[in-house]
């Protein structure tokens, strides 16, 4: 027993030190300046002395540099090669890209690539941004609620019925807009609908001014989503050449 408490509590620190070094990373893509010791524990709400030795540990690896005596760390160039290489690698995205970036082109809004989590949230998987000063903005690595977002509700529609009932069981219902789904039968009333359709629309429910349509996509028996989203208005008014440049892109991938 003594020793299985003590695996526990190993493993729970692991992945304490696991998040905090992901945290650092956020930390400086937000904050975007050399931060010193002092200003990352404030950020990291941890310990200067924890906060320390992972600065320490990541310098030694070659993650972070000081940028000068006093002046505080900035990560290099390493984690940016090492996220390179395994992208270039990835047979599914390798074979994604280039139909998000046709479509892209071919409607002028930006393009996201998702899948479900299992714990029921979306996963932003690939992302091409819209040329369009005006755009909407995301990144890979983006977590949505399912239930308000296109890619999200266009693999609840491909799912069979208990897996789909089994997903929406855990999604609260708070309104985000004045426009957000009010309940879960109403919900599954439009996502009957948007069967019979074949695609799936966000407008301006999760938040006001977007407007986003998903197809969902199947490769290799793994139900992905792809969608457009754009300023709602833009998309409102372009939904049957958007929904045309999705089926497109739906059938070159299989799905």
């Amino acid at each position: 027993m003594a020793e299985s408490e003590t695996g526990d509590k190993a493993g729970q620190a692991s992945v304490k030190t696991a998040l905090r070094v992901i945290e650092i990373m956020e930390i400086y893509a937000r904050e975007g300046r050399s931060l010193t010791l002092t200003e990352l524990a404030k950020l990291l709400g941890a310990p200067m002395s924890s906060c320390l030795g992972l600065i320490r540990t990541l310098a030694s690896l070659g993650y972070l540099y000081e940028t000068g005596r006093r002046q505080g760390y900035y990560p290099t160039s390493r984690l940016l090669s090492i996220a390179q290489r395994i992208s270039r690698n990835d047979p599914l995205l390798e074979r994604v890209q280039p139909v998000l970036e046709s479509l892209r082109d071919a409607t002028g809004e930006t393009v996201i690539f998702g899948k479900l989590q299992d714990d029921g949230r979306v996963l932003y998987l690939e992302v091409r941004e819209s040329q369009n000063p005006v755009r909407y903005i995301a990144t890979p690595g983006e977590l949505r609620d399912v239930h308000i977002n296109s890619i999200g509700r266009a693999i609840l529609g491909a799912m069979p019925g208990p897996a789909r009932d089994a997903v929406l069981a855990k999604v609260s219902f708070q309104p985000r807009t004045e426009r957000t789904v009010a309940s879960r039968a109403v919900l599954e009333q439009d996502i009957a609908q948007w069967q019979q359709q074949g695609w799936y629309p966000n407008f301006g429910e999760s938040f006001p001014d977007l407007g986003a349509i998903a197809v969902p996509v199947d490769i290799g028996g793994v139900v992905y989503g792809m969608s457009v989203a754009g300023p709602i208005h833009r998309v409102e008014s372009s939904v049957g050449s958007i929904v045309d440049a999705l089926r497109s892109g739906q059938a070159s991938l299989g799905g």
